[in-house]
């Protein structure tokens, strides 16, 4: 007998303190080790850098129940799990 997955949901962004906020941004780019090419950039920028692409809209955040887990995820990719 299989559980079935529950989908994904959006976290609105408008919906945390700027504390939980920046603490969620600081343990993605964490988390995820994210390489940004032959220059490093400080954790400050990392910071910079997603805060901008939430603002723009070209990223989400996303809550996974399955994993009880939370991340970022382009929007094409976010439209790509929506029915």
């Amino acid at each position: 007998m299989s559980e079935e997955l529950a989908a994904p949901i959006e976290v609105p962004v408008e919906a945390l303190s700027d504390e939980t906020l920046t603490a969620v941004i600081e343990s993605f780019i964490l988390r995820e080790a994210t390489d940004y090419g032959r220059e490093e950039l400080s954790h400050e920028t990392k910071v910079l850098r997603l805060r901008k692409q939430l603002a723009k809209a070209e990223i989400k955040l996303i809550f996974d129940a399955n994993t009880e887990s939370i991340t970022f995820i382009t929007q094409k990719d976010w439209a790509k799990l929506r029915p």
